[in-house]
């Protein structure tokens, strides 16, 4: 998969460059220290901490470093591509902050998705459960990003390589309204047509196969039956979840983090025991 640069070059997002001898990749966290020649905009963002998104060359062989800012409650765009929140720097204008990820191909990655239309009652219960998330520790490789109703972004997100992805939302079962349970899709029998700007999780896994030349990852849904239904047909809008959904955003939490939990370690076992096939076998 491969993206825009500042001048219009396709490139990929696997590239690295190394700063003060640390690589730095997708992830690397920063420390941003514009030049002096630097405009009003950049050096504004001295001494701010980011994230690398990407590291990109432009058709004049130039190494750019574009990084999201942590704490932009906008973070989650600029990781989408969306240029309004990423930052562009030189190699020489950043510098290695804080614990590093692993590197290598065998590092597990797993993205949590918040879906839901905050203007629609319980159905924003997956961007509550992100913003809860936000405030908890999560180990390395852990991607956490709300999508709202933003599909097609989601659809693309999951082809990067991800080991699993836990999209959360408010999932209508028949249940006792606040019931939180986890549903994992068969990913081989999806039918639904897929559509660009919906974010009914069917219709987007289905748009991500359609996009994909590659197997999905693993998708589990953390889906909380609603309380208040709607489908943004009526004449207002309302804000903030019922009281049992709004209970169920701290089971949810604690269930994504253990779902995280057990993904990883499976992850890394699948990993250890590859490589160790990769070691033992005959030349």
């Amino acid at each position: 998969m491969s993206e825009r640069t500042p001048d219009g070059a396709s490139t990929p997002r696997t590239r690295t460059v190394t700063v003060d001898g640390v690589v730095l990749r997708r992830g690397s966290r920063v420390r941003l220290r514009p030049s002096r020649s630097a405009d009003i905009f950049d050096l504004a963002l001295a001494g701010r901490n980011a994230e690398v998104d990407t590291v990109e060359e432009d058709f004049e062989g130039r190494i750019h470093v574009a990084v999201v800012l942590q704490g932009d409650p906008g973070r989650d765009f600029g990781v989408s591509g969306q240029i309004g929140h990423r930052f562009f720097f030189s190699p020489e204008e950043v510098e290695p902050a804080g614990t590093q990820p692993e590197s290598g191909p065998g590092r597990p990655r797993v993205l949590v998705a918040g879906i839901g239309n905050v203007f629609l009652a319980d159905d924003a219960f997956g961007p509550e459960v992100i913003a809860a998330l936000r405030h908890r520790p999560l180990p390395d490789g852990v991607h956490v990003a709300d999508f709202g109703i933003r599909g097609m972004d989601l659809a693309y997100r999951l082809l990067e390589g991800y080991d699993a992805a836990l999209l959360v939302d408010a999932a209508p079962r028949g249940h006792r309204p606040g019931t939180v349970s986890v549903i994992e899709p068969e990913i081989a029998e999806l039918d639904g047509a897929p559509e660009a700007h919906a974010m009914d999780p069917v219709k987007v896994l289905a748009l991500a196969r359609r996009l994909g030349d590659g197997p999905l990852p693993r998708i589990l849904i953390v889906g909380c039956e609603p309380l208040v239904r709607m489908n943004g047909d009526e004449p207002d809008v309302v804000f903030g979840l019922s009281a049992p959904v709004q209970q169920a955003v701290g089971e949810a939490v604690r269930m994504v983090e253990t779902l995280v939990g057990e993904v990883l370690d499976g992850a890394s076992a699948a990993a250890r025991a590859t490589r160790e096939g990769e070691e033992v076998s005959p030349r």
